[in-house]
């Protein structure tokens, strides 16, 4: 079967990849020169089943409304007309009780767990190397009211199989001997051992050359989605900048840009795009640096060891398709990076970035099929694609090929 693939980000990749192994003929569709340049291309570096808990919930709704009037906030909201951003907002709304966050999140968590395995399995079948760390992620606290707050909410992950160690300030040094110096700063840490990290644009670029040189998939790179065109209950064509192509399946998997492309046959797809920000620094001294990855939760600010480089991410800006960015933007990265970890890091090298988060007002991704029978979704991961999108790869790619997922497709399926 002709599969096309519309995007070539970690989720494109990835399901391209089973796809393939499957025995599809596979093509990609990217308007990028390489996989992996938008949203996937400078994210935290988590890969983080401790980081499942949706965003809907009554605690973010109280941030939501602060973020309003106050800028040092991780979370910024302004006043927005776009009528697109009222609709999901509204939805948004409708998920802040305490039992929806709890059925967003245990969705979020079964799905993450799975996808953390397949992104393992990934890697043991095709040897791509992406700096990845397997030593864990630290979620740490500067106050001891924190701290007790962030064991309490982590506590369902916990309930539901996720290991979680609560640890003072001497046993993070003892693992993380890289935050010595911050260590009086911080009250203590909820440590997550199955947790890990990497490189998601070096895996998606290693991984789209593998499966060319080794399965029938191929990247269309520098070729623009203008819309699709619909013929009664399938999609007839994926119309580009470069003509009109056709399948017997497609997969959107286009993240922000999904309903831009969806609406031209008449799906409108819930997905908003939530800016981030990463600077990506050189560590001039290695020793001095972090050996796993780590959540200055208070500061919201994330961060991983890619290497010999410091991955530094923040904010969630609501700010439509705006992805430019200002010096300041990265102030408080800049800063949070050397106060963490002096003498770490080559501050004159960095590489700033800004990109944009798919989200879903439920925190859950859109996975499967559509209202047209040829039509598969794979979008709408939020904050958490590089988490989740090996897993809803493996799960798109058994519903394309006419199998059933492997995990519990309950509340992950799309609804038309």
């Amino acid at each position: 079967m002709k599969v096309l693939v519309l995007g070539g980000g970690v989720v494109g990749v990835a399901v391209a990849y089973y796809l393939g192994r499957d025995g599809h003929e596979v093509e990609v569709i990217e308007r990028n020169k390489e996989a992996a340049s938008e949203t996937s291309y400078g994210n935290a570096g988590l890969v983080s089943p401790g980081d499942s808990y949706a965003w809907a919930s009554p605690a973010a709704l109280a941030v939501f409304i602060k973020s309003l009037y106050r800028r040092d906030l991780g979370i910024k909201v302004g006043i927005n007309l776009d009528p697109r951003f009222i609709a999901w907002s509204w939805k948004f709304l409708f998920e802040c009780t305490h039992a929806r966050a709890h059925i967003n999140t245990l969705r979020k968590l079964r799905l993450a767990f799975y996808s953390k395995t397949c992104i393992n399995e990934i890697q043991a079948h095709t040897n791509v190397a992406y700096d990845d760390g397997r030593k864990g992620i630290l979620y740490f606290y500067r106050s001891e009211q924190s701290l007790d707050a962030g064991a309490k909410h982590m506590q369902i992950l916990a309930d539901n199989g996720l290991t979680i160690e609560k640890i003072d300030a001497t046993r993070m040094v003892e693992l993380e001997p890289g935050l010595g110096s911050a260590a009086h700063e911080i009250a203590g840490a909820l440590y997550s051992p199955l947790d890990q990290t990497g490189d998601s644009c070096k895996f998606s670029r290693n991984l789209a050359q593998w499966c060319e040189n080794n399965l029938s998939v191929r990247f269309r790179f520098g070729t623009k989605i203008l819309g699709l065109e619909a013929d009664g209950d399938r999609v007839a064509a994926v119309v580009t900048d470069k003509g009109r192509l056709t399948a017997d399946a497609i997969v959107v998997a286009l993240g922000p840009e999904t309903p831009l492309i969806t609406r031209s046959i008449g799906l409108d797809i819930p997905i908003y795009p939530v800016k981030g920000y990463s600077a990506t620094i050189p560590l001039a001294d290695p020793s001095l640096g972090p050996t796993m990855g780590g959540v200055d939760e208070d500061r919201l600010i994330a961060y991983s060891r890619l290497g010999e480089r410091l991955r530094v991410a923040s904010t969630a800006e609501f700010a439509g398709y705006d992805r430019s960015y200002k010096p300041v933007d990265f102030r408080r990265l800049l800063q949070t990076a050397k106060d963490l970890f002096p003498g770490c890091v080559d501050e004159a090298k960095a590489e700033y970035w800004a990109g944009l988060r798919p989200m879903t007002p439920t925190s859950v991704p859109i996975l499967g099929p559509a209202r047209y029978r040829n039509l598969f979704l794979d979008c709408g991961h939020g904050h958490v694609g590089w988490t989740m999108a090996a897993g809803s790869g493996k799960f798109v790619a058994d519903l394309v090929s006419g199998r059933k997922p492997e995990i519990d497709t309950d509340g992950l399926l799309y609804v038309n």
